[in-house]
């Protein structure tokens, strides 16, 4: 199930790491500071353009939600919502330090069923469909990834630009499970936790929106993980209120939700 539209997302994000990297390395590009006082670049909006192009004539009957296009709400209405990132990170993007993604995820009745991350610098590509399992595309195999079973000597990843005061209250607090910490940027924390790579990662500032975590939520989720809420709830997608206001935990286990 969802096979078509998991190739469709793929073939897209693919072309979409393409117009960033060639932005990244080729271009002298500037920084503009949005309304929410969020930096954006050619790269984004170039991204968001043929996403919005791409996924509307494959998909015309699907509502639409992307980061960098208006929000008219009539997705509301909708039974299947494309929620895509076109370039998560941008912070990350203009240091150069290769930490941002793209993100596309498919969500069915307020659910994700189905997302994809993409990490550009690395050529990399992460991708779930609910009830199938979490897989990374190397070449033209996929490859099955999931969580490790730790629940000692953690490695906790924290955010390069928004680690805040609080989830390194928490990283203290819990220092005697959570023994090590290392920055990673935007959605590389969700996947790398879902590789088996690290154990837990917060985010516990009402900041990001739903195209931030639709995609790697699936992901780490169908690799065996958690993706939650700080009391332990899910978030539902195709909200009016788009922020994920009361900030996520992501961990190998349940257990590991430490706070």
């Amino acid at each position: 199930m969802y096979q078509k539209q998991l190739e469709t997302a793929i073939k897209c994000i693919k072309h979409c790491q393409q117009i960033i990297l060639d932005v990244y390395y080729n271009e002298n590009f500037t920084v503009e500071i949005k309304d929410d006082n969020s930096p954006v670049t050619i790269a984004d909006r170039r991204s968001d353009k043929y996403i919005r192009e791409t996924l509307s004539k494959a998909y015309p009957d699907y509502g639409l939600l992307t980061e960098e296009c208006e929000d008219d709400l009539s997705r509301l209405d909708k039974e299947y919502v494309w929620i895509a990132d076109p370039l998560d990170g941008t912070k990350d993007f203009v240091a150069k330090d290769d930490g941002f993604v793209i993100n596309i995820a498919l969500c069915h009745k307020h659910e994700i069923v189905l997302g994809v991350v993409c990490i550009p610098a690395y050529k990399q590509i992460y991708w779930a469909i609910k009830g199938e399992g979490a897989f990374k595309r190397v070449g033209d195999e996929d490859i099955p990834i999931h969580v490790n079973n730790k629940k000692e000597d953690l490695l906790c990843l924290a955010s390069v630009f928004h680690f805040a005061e609080i989830e390194a209250m928490y990283i203290k607090k819990h220092s005697d499970q959570i023994t090590r910490t290392a920055k990673c940027g935007s959605a590389i924390k969700a996947c790398r936790i879902a590789e088996g790579e690290a154990e837990i990662s917060y985010r516990l500032n009402p900041n990001t929106k739903e195209w931030d975590t639709a995609a790697p939520e699936i992901i780490v989720e169908e690799a065996g993980g958690v993706f939650v809420k700080p009391d332990h709830t899910k978030y539902e997608y195709n909200r009016e209120d788009v922020y994920n206001r009361e900030g996520y935990v992501i961990a190998n286990c349940l257990e590991n939700v430490l706070l």
